[in-house]
């Protein structure tokens, strides 16, 4: 299974400059795609994931366009050929 994970140009340098990844999951959740993402780019994986393993409160994952926080969290369901989008949220005023 080979999912691929897009992320903007500031996590980039978190994966050595890459904003497509791909990666081959153990598994079909989004824990899975995480946890096959941290064993390549540990540092890339400490700023969307928090201590205890959740998605960080200010990062905002996406399976095919659908926001994970609206639905399964990390057991959300990854088919193979998914596209997961990490993107930091963005504030200020």
């Amino acid at each position: 299974m080979s999912v691929q994970v897009l992320l903007p140009g500031a996590l980039a340098p978190l994966a050595g400059g890459a904003r497509h990844l791909h990666v081959d999951p153990r598994g079909g959740t989004l824990a899975d795609v995480l946890d096959a993402l941290a064993a390549e780019h540990p540092m890339l994986t400490r700023r969307i994931r928090d201590e205890t393993g959740q998605v960080r409160r200010f990062v905002n994952v996406y399976v095919d366009g659908d926001d994970v926080r609206f639905g399964g969290g990390l057991a959300t369901p990854v088919r193979s050929g998914a596209e997961v989008h990490v993107l930091p949220s963005v504030a200020g005023g």
